[in-house]
């Protein structure tokens, strides 16, 4: 906030208050909300105020992290997302020494990988937008909005990431952001330091085996050749590691299928998207980028938009060749010109009726062929198969583009190629249900993409509640959003966070 904002907010204070501003010394933002439901948005804010005093500034508590060089209790953590960080932090919290596997690479290294994928249409299948140093959470949006509050200490999570360099305003904003810009390297000084307490990290080290006698773990096996004995092991590979739910399901250890949701992105000109939600030819320069969040049912379906990214971009987040999957972030500044969101429903056993003969994988092969199916009709190289939105629900195939964000490109198909015909017919419905919601949403200027697909796990790991424990297998802790327990970056640490605390429990019992 620049000073004169500053000054403003000292005066209305000062107002309400009944008072001179002058007497007010300092003051603290203990909430903000933008209220843009009138044709005059308005910042909500709530306020601590020092009047005749010296301001004191409050501090995050940080937990501290002790030192595991020497400790003799060690758990393994595959995965090195928002949820095997915030676990590996925990455990350090509690002298627990944290050994992560990570099946990809450092951000450094990982960067180039994701140029290739963005330029060249190359993938390398542990090396992309999902998998690496920070999981997909590193090159996610950054949203740190949640409403699983029960979950965990919502806060707590909101100050490690403000520790580790996050701006003060997640603290206080309603609906908190880093940006995809930032969190490299917030995630970057996480991993220093849990290597300098102690905890070692392995990249390039895929798990390729897991070693159990007596329903219980014993050690793992990766890729290079490796084994680690085990009694522990917690588990939060990500929705995308298709290749651990296949490890699961052929070695006998209970999973089950999960309904997830699919659907496209769709990106409109942040200018309209501003127009549309500020009543106004121009953003006001206090104002943010304008977002939505838009609901219908359709026939029974609860069509929604998803993870909307004001002032952003739309990205490849495949992680197999000849598979395509898109997803989107914003930068900090959010100051991109366009404004895109997933546009989804949940789909369930009767849309994978055709792939019963897979059992607890059935969901996953379904999301699997259907991203094949993208990659074919967009043209190979992660072209994406796209049209203008008034194209997409009138059945007509583009002759023409909008500009659009997606760095590999676009390529007008018929969308019957890509996505069966229900969920077509709903999503369809949905879009012109929108602009009856908010005028201007339906529009040839918008652009639709396919194909919107990971935004959860199709694949579900049972565990004890209580114990955090999988409910066959003693030692074995899966959580996160793989193993179906949890949505974005919040929830993601909040679950590694009990999931340590959980198994820290446990050793008194072991």
């Amino acid at each position: 906030m620049d000073v004169n904002q500053s000054d403003k907010v000292k005066c209305e204070a000062a107002k309400i208050l009944g008072i001179n501003d002058s007497e007010i010394t300092g003051y603290q933002i203990k909430r903000k909300t933008l209220d843009a439901r009138s044709k005059q948005p308005v910042y909500l804010l709530s306020l601590e105020l020092f009047i005749g005093e010296p301001i004191r500034v409050k501090s995050v508590k940080v937990p501290h992290y002790r030192d595991v060089h020497q400790s003799d209790r060690q758990v393994i953590i595959a995965g090195c997302g928002p949820t095997g960080l915030f676990a590996a932090l925990k455990l350090l919290e509690n002298g627990v020494k944290p050994i992560i596997l990570e099946r990809g690479k450092l951000i450094r290294d990982r960067r180039r990988d994701i140029a290739n994928l963005n330029k060249k249409g190359i993938i390398d299948p542990n090396s992309n937008y999902c998998f690496g140093e920070g999981g997909a959470g590193t090159y996610s949006d950054g949203k740190l909005f949640t409403r699983s509050i029960k979950r965990g200490n919502v806060n707590e999570v909101l100050g490690i990431f403000n520790h580790f360099g996050a701006d003060d305003n997640i603290l206080y904003e309603s609906h908190p952001h880093i940006g995809t810009n930032k969190l490299p390297a917030i995630i970057s000084s996480m991993r220093e330091l849990i290597q300098d307490a102690g905890g070692v990290i392995h990249f390039d080290s895929r798990i390729q085996d897991i070693h159990i006698q007596e329903n219980a773990i014993c050690g793992v096996w990766t890729s290079d050749g490796e084994y680690y004995p085990v009694k522990k092991l917690i588990l939060c590979t990500g929705h995308s590691a298709r290749d651990i739910f296949q490890l699961l399901h052929s070695s006998k250890i209970l999973i089950k299928e999960k309904p997830f949701a699919l659907g496209i992105r769709v990106e409109h000109p942040q200018n309209l998207v501003d127009r549309m939600q500020y009543h106004s030819e121009t953003r006001d320069p206090f104002l943010p980028p304008a977002s939505y969040s838009l609901v219908q049912q359709v026939g029974g379906q609860s069509v929604f938009s998803f993870c909307m990214c004001p002032g952003g971009i739309i990205a490849p987040a495949s992680t197999d060749p000849e598979a395509l999957v898109i997803n989107g972030w914003s930068p900090s500044k959010r100051n991109n010109p366009y404004a895109n969101s997933g546009i989804v429903m949940q789909v369930g056993p009767k849309d994978w009726q055709g792939h019963l003969s897979y059992g607890a994988l059935a969901a996953m092969q379904f999301q699997k062929e259907l991203e094949q199916r993208a990659y074919k009709a967009g043209g190979g190289n992660f072209t994406a198969p796209a049209l203008r939105m008034t194209d997409f629900v009138e059945g007509k195939v583009s002759t023409t583009l909008p500009a659009c964000s997606y760095p590999p490109g676009l390529n007008a198909t018929d969308f019957r190629e890509v996505l069966p015909p229900g969920i077509l017919k709903c999503l369809k419905h949905a879009l012109l249900a929108f602009n009856r919601k908010m005028k201007g949403f339906y529009t040839q200027e918008a652009v639709v993409v396919a194909l919107e697909s990971r935004t959860s796990s199709p694949v579900w790991i049972p565990r004890d509640e209580n114990t955090m424990e999988h409910i066959q297998i003693q030692g074995l802790y899966p959580c996160g959003e793989g193993a179906g327990y949890a949505g974005g970056i919040m929830s993601a640490a909040m679950d590694g966070q009990r999931t340590a605390e959980a198994l820290i429990r446990s050793f008194g019992h072991s």
